[in-house]
């Protein structure tokens, strides 16, 4: 049997790099600096995405058991707004919901209470589908 090839540093550096440190703690993987002192998490919260400024409002029922629920896409605003708005187009509906991949999903055919519920808020709407 031949010895196990000894790994260079190069390997070793493609496999994340340095993830603890007795001096500083943990380390972000992506930008190698202490958790604390991380900006990766802030540049992405301040992504904004990219879109033609109309939210477009669906009802679907696939892969949900039959279940009608209401689709928000395109809202051009940050991670931490789109929750918040989440949150009050939930309530304004009175059912839940949740916030995924920048979709605002609230449980429900409550297509025609969201889409006044964000002219409203000054959003431009349209309703998307059948």
């Amino acid at each position: 049997m031949a010895p196990a090839p000894k790994k260079s540093l190069s390997d070793l550096a493609s496999l994340g790099g340095l993830v603890y440190s007795t001096e500083s703690g943990r380390m972000c993987p992506d930008c190698r600096q202490p958790i604390g002192q991380c900006a990766c998490k802030e540049l992405a919260k301040a992504a904004v995405p990219a879109g033609d400024g109309i939210v477009r409002v669906s009802r679907e029922t696939k892969g949900r058991g039959g279940k009608a629920v209401t689709l928000v896409k395109g809202v051009l605003v940050d991670a931490a707004a789109l929750d918040q708005l989440g949150k009050q187009l939930k309530a304004a509906c009175g059912c839940g919901g949740t916030v995924k991949d920048g979709v605002i999903e609230v449980q429900g055919d409550h297509v025609e209470r969201v889409m006044a519920a964000l002219q409203k808020l000054g959003h431009k709407v349209k309703r998307a589908g059948g």
